[in-house]
């Protein structure tokens, strides 16, 4: 019996919408009244970031949206912007919608892409990494390098 194995570009874009929806979900959750917690956080505990997934990393999506001759990584490229993108506005969406977010805030977190190819977004997404440090890209989920990137070029305001 075979078994079916998702292609990686499909996991990906699964995980990033999962990622973008949970990232969501922490915004509002940070923008609710805070519960009186049963042990206050002292200011030397803190929280350490999850490791970043090696081949899932900004560096690791520079590196395949640099190589402009390769079909393949072209598409893996502009699958994985896509996909954090679409991610994260329905994420903004569900929120919205739901009534978590306050009107004033989903229009700060939304993204305005109407008629912006595709094209130019990879373009601003690799000027701004080429003004990153490549072990700074190493250690940054590729999720939030692109939403920063295109949250700087692209936000509603």
């Amino acid at each position: 019996m075979q078994r079916y194995v998702q292609p990686s570009a499909a996991r990906a874009a699964t995980g990033l919408l999962m990622a973008a929806a949970l990232g969501l979900a922490s915004l509002a959750h940070a923008q609710t009244p805070a519960q009186p917690a049963a042990r206050p956080m002292s200011p030397t505990m803190s929280q350490a970031a999850p490791p970043v997934d090696p081949s899932f990393s900004a560096y690791s999506l520079v590196q395949s949206c640099k190589q402009r001759h390769d079909n393949v990584a072209q598409g893996q490229c502009v699958g994985a912007i896509r996909g954090i993108i679409h991610g994260y506005q329905y994420g903004v969406l569900f929120l919205g919608q739901r009534g978590m977010l306050p009107a004033n805030e989903t229009q700060r977190v939304s993204l305005c892409l109407r008629d912006v190819p595709v094209s130019s977004i990879v373009d601003d997404f690799l000027a701004d990494a080429a003004t990153v440090d490549d072990d700074a890209l190493k250690h940054t989920p590729a999720e939030v390098a692109v939403l920063g990137s295109v949250h700087m070029h692209h936000a509603c305001t």
